[in-house]
């Protein structure tokens, strides 16, 4: 789920500020932005994330100054005298203007770094609880954002169940209509007197079962009852098994759409799609 929190701080010598920016992710995905004096505690840092956030494309950016000013540029002053020699040299034997040289050096790679000092555990215990105020400060927004998603989730399987029961009295009247069909078939037809009266009663018994959706009408039910269930259940990451349970009503869903060889029916069918389709879609962002 999407959300975004940032928080400022003094931490030691250090003005600290942090930001966290969330996108809708199945997995839980870390993207840090820290400086270098702070890759020791990524990992700490990418844990207090995970404990916090659980899913999602998290972005971490901190930025430090020092007493109100940027940190300190270090020169590396060798390396600048190695890169002055050889480059005074060039410009000598071809002639070149010397004016320049100093601006060339301090593009020079590695001439110029940031200094970098350890953080105290002081200093990293103040880190570590900025980034919980931040994450509580994302995790207030995707609570915002998950309410929205709630009240979606629940009227589109809502709306699968509705679909559902309209079914009902348009598949009693297709079993009585194909009924009706073989019947009048079988009479305008001239039938040999010695055959099998059992064995064609046991091939219409069969066809008229391989065309039944009521066992797919009822797993159907149970389905988005069950989705409902899990939607109302406070426990964490229920977004994962909210997609498992969707990929079962799909299969009832489609399953419906492929025996119910009637027009009105499969409206309906392509109707309980479309909205599990929305409920596919958003399911996704749900933790």
């Amino acid at each position: 789920m999407t959300g975004y929190g940032s928080a400022e701080a003094n931490i030691g010598e250090y003005q600290c500020m942090l930001e966290l920016k969330a996108l809708n992710g199945k997995q839980l995905d870390v993207y840090t932005k820290i400086p270098q004096n702070l890759k020791a505690l990524e990992i700490k840092l990418r844990q207090g994330i995970k404990q916090a956030l659980k899913r999602g494309s998290i972005e971490v950016i901190i930025n430090l100054k020092q007493n109100g000013a940027s940190k300190p540029l270090v020169i590396n002053k060798d390396l600048v005298a190695y890169y002055l020699k050889n480059i005074e040299d060039i410009s000598t034997a071809y002639g070149i203007e010397k004016e320049h040289i100093l601006p060339t050096i301090m593009r020079m790679p590695e001439i110029v770094s940031y200094s970098q000092d350890i953080f105290s555990s002081e200093e990293e215990t103040a880190l570590l609880r900025l980034l919980e105020n931040v994450c509580e400060k994302l995790s207030a927004q995707r609570a915002h954002e998950g309410k929205m998603l709630f009240d979606l989730l629940d009227e589109k399987v809502k709306n699968i169940e509705i679909l559902s029961e309209k079914i009902e009295p348009l598949d009693a009247q297709r079993s009585a209509d194909k009924k009706n069909k073989i019947q009048t078939a079988l009479q305008g037809q001239q039938l040999d007197t010695s055959f099998d009266q059992n064995r064609l009663e046991q091939e219409i018994i069969y066809y008229i079962e391989k065309l039944d959706i009521s066992e797919e009408r009822v797993r159907l039910k149970h389905h988005c009852t069950y989705f409902q269930e899990i939607l109302n259940n406070e426990d964490d990451l229920k977004g994962k098994k909210l997609g498992f349970i969707a990929q079962e009503i799909g299969r009832e869903i489609n399953t419906l759409g492929a025996k119910a060889n009637h027009a009105e029916i499969q409206k309906i069918v392509v109707q309980m799609k479309d909205e599990l389709e929305q409920i596919k879609e958003q399911v996704a962002n749900a933790l």
